[in-house]
């Protein structure tokens, strides 16, 4: 995956940022994110978007209305949506499946606990068998990563959910395809995107790296709150800038309201 962006920050010694550009002023955080995590979707021609959460719902929904005019929405029960969330067509839950099985669905999944690999936990926290916090369950994970596109949101980046090593395994990561030839026809893990940067696994041994910084956010910031040790190329290109048309998509049309603000705040 490549970011696209609009200046690069540079990685010094230190692990601070500087850049070639200026980040535009006035550009919130969160809308930073929402161009991130639109950008998940960029080239996907006719698949079915599954974004899951309000800035990636907000990313996807920019994508259709921008660059992606191809993409489908879902409700996330029978019907096919506009941007707007008005009906367009039929998605009858055995035509759904058809579309995860096939890889022609791109989930973006919530994650309670990943590692350098991008194994994801949703399930528990602590031993399986006497966990010390039950959470979601496995639900559609180990699927969704085996049989379509999985990318993840995670709005707020720390130790806690970046661990060396997840309590259980519920999305699966590219070392445990590794393991299981025949697995990986359609797992991909394109992107994550937090409230602090973007990664990705564009390695040699597909561990985790870092794809992109928002503006305001330096190496080091990513380092200490991650729980294992990320390969930081040594230039590190920022987060796009949003276009004036999008900013007013965000703005204007799609979050009036500025909920993006509650989950991301800046």
């Amino acid at each position: 995956m490549t970011e696209t962006t609009g200046v690069t920050g540079v990685t010094g010694a230190t692990g601070a940022t500087g850049a070639t550009g200026t980040p535009h002023t006035g550009v919130l955080r969160s809308e930073y994110c929402v161009i991130a995590c639109a950008e998940a979707w960029r080239g996907a021609g006719e698949i079915l978007a599954s974004p899951m959460g309000l800035i990636p719902s907000l990313g996807a929904r920019l994508a259709r209305l921008t660059f992606a005019p191809d993409l489908l929405l879902t409700d996330g029960e029978a019907l096919l949506v506009r941007p707007d969330g008005t009906p367009e067509g039929w998605l009858p839950y055995r035509q759904h499946l058809a579309l995860v099985s096939g890889g022609r669905r791109h989930v973006m999944m919530g994650a309670s606990q990943l590692d350098r690999y991008g194994n994801q936990n949703i399930s528990c926290i602590g031993d399986w068998s006497r966990p010390r916090r039950q959470l979601l369950g496995v639900r559609g994970a180990p699927l969704n990563t085996l049989n379509n596109p999985t990318s993840y949101w995670v709005p707020k980046h720390s130790r806690r959910v970046f661990v060396a090593k997840v309590d259980m395994v519920c999305g699966v990561g590219y070392d445990r395809v590794a393991a299981h030839p025949g697995t990986e026809r359609y797992h991909r893990i394109p992107r994550i995107v937090t409230d602090l940067g973007v990664l990705d696994f564009e390695t040699p041994d597909r561990s985790m790296r870092l794809a992109a910084l928002h503006p305001g956010v330096s190496t080091d910031q990513i380092r200490e709150a991650t729980g294992f040790e990320l390969a930081v190329p040594e230039e590190v290109p920022y987060t796009r800038e949003p276009s004036a048309a999008e900013l007013r998509l965000i703005r204007e049309v799609l979050d009036p309201a500025g909920a993006r603000t509650k989950e991301v705040a800046g």
